[in-house]
């Protein structure tokens, strides 16, 4: 057999009876990106084998404080595209999403309104985050949570160091009954991806910086809400206009502020602040804007399996 479209149809039409619909449209079209790619660049046994390896890497390097795979992902776009392409459809008027990361842990310890993320002292400029959390018609979301969690000014998530206390620099808090929210943190910080593994050889090889802007991350829920992952940037930061991981939106660049004449916070060492409001959308909003992504899905799958079928 030749190894031509031939043989891509041939390896395509090889799944079972019990393949999925779905199964069958998204492998089904992976092997034939990754057949065509192989043609058209002739990839030898070798440079076969050094993807094999690296691939093997990804995930020998993978834990629960290092996710090696999202940074891959993240070095070469692939994460931000997800992103992009899974709410590009979505009604417009809420806070735009953006990556998740490597970082995430669930269970923050919960603290109340205006209470510090701060558990151990790292250096940093102490900051005011606070807001109001809305539907699309400015309504507020009594209860939403609020998920906070940012890197120390050594670059590093508290999970990446030993010399952190646990959970240090992350946080969960409630809107109380205006929506409203507040919080102690701390000025975000440009750091380096880590790049002691895989997602540092594309780097390398690809002649690129390591760097981040300062960010904080966010992941806000509310009952029959869209659940929003997202990252605030800070506008001053030099890598802001070069992100390695191609996140940054300009609507969720920020500007921090002197904090001015606050006492009580002021007393804690608090320099900056931060104003910054988040509006959610119904669930059903999304699904409804979504719903013709799924259609045009769904025909696509029809149409694979009827040619099976026809080829039976």
């Amino acid at each position: 057999m030749s190894f031509n479209q031939e043989f891509t149809d041939y390896v395509k039409d090889s799944f079972g009876p019990k393949a999925s619909p779905k199964t069958h449209r998204i492998l089904g079209s992976l092997i034939q990106h990754i057949h065509d790619f192989t043609r058209e660049n002739h990839i030898t046994v070798d440079e076969w084998m050094w993807g094999v390896n690296f691939i093997n890497r990804i995930g020998q390097m993978s834990d629960a404080q290092r996710n090696e795979g999202i940074l891959v992902s993240d070095v070469i776009g692939l994460e931000a595209l997800v992103d992009s392409i899974t709410h590009a459809s979505d009604s417009k008027g809420h806070t735009s999403s953006a990556i998740i990361g490597p970082f995430y842990r669930e269970n923050s310890p919960e603290y109340p309104y205006g209470g510090s993320i701060i558990q151990q002292e790292v250096g940093g400029e102490k900051t005011l985050v606070s807001g109001k959390v809305t539907d699309t018609h400015g309504n507020a979301l009594k209860g939403a949570k609020i998920e906070v969690w940012h890197c120390a000014p050594n670059g590093l998530y508290e999970q990446q160091d030993p010399d952190q206390v646990d959970y240090n620099l992350r946080g969960t808090f409630y809107a109380d009954e205006e929506g409203k929210y507040a919080f102690v943190g701390l000025r975000p910080t440009a750091y380096p991806i880590p790049y002691d593994g895989p997602a540092g050889d594309l780097l390398t090889l690809m002649d690129r910086s390591p760097m981040r802007p300062g960010h904080i991350h966010w992941r806000v829920t509310h009952p029959t809400y869209h659940s929003l992952i997202t990252q605030i940037y800070d506008r001053e930061c030099k890598h802001t206009k070069d992100d390695t991981v191609f996140a940054v939106k300009d609507d969720i660049i920020v500007d921090f502020k002197p904090l001015g004449d606050v006492p009580e916070y002021k007393s804690q060492g608090v320099v900056n602040r931060l104003d910054y409001d988040i509006v959610l959308i119904l669930e059903e909003e999304i699904q409804k804007t979504r719903q013709k992504v799924r259609d045009h899905q769904a025909a696509s799958e029809k149409s694979i399996i009827d040619r099976k079928n026809s080829l039976a």
